[in-house]
């Protein structure tokens, strides 16, 4: 049976994901840096469950990219490179480009 997802620390979905779902969750969560590990592991963890397969596959893409590359264009520390921009890069950018991104809602500044 799949492993749901903990509530306090991924994600506020409580239906089981499938293996890929759950390998990519833990890949975005674990990326070697704190800063890569909250930006892109709470937009995976938001998104994750409603990604279509189209959209896991390009996720996957973003996922081979370095993590500083990453959290330098996630953070808009640098602008992404056209050869690397894709729909999915460009909308984690978007959702990352917020104050306190990556944060839970209960630990943002209000």
């Amino acid at each position: 049976m799949p492993a749901a997802l903990p509530c306090d620390d991924m994600s506020n979905e409580t239906e089981p994901l499938d293996p890929r779902r759950r390998r990519l969750l833990f890949r975005a969560h674990h990326r070697g840096t704190k800063e890569a590990d909250l930006m892109i592991g709470r937009f995976v963890a938001d998104n994750i469950a409603a990604f279509t397969e189209a959209e896991l596959d390009e996720l996957e893409a973003v996922l081979e990219h370095p993590d500083v590359d990453l959290a330098d264009w996630l953070s808009g520390r640098r602008p992404i490179p056209p050869e690397c921009r894709s729909p999915m890069l460009d909308r984690m950018a978007v959702e990352c480009a917020g104050p306190s991104a990556g944060l839970p809602e209960e630990l943002r500044p209000r």
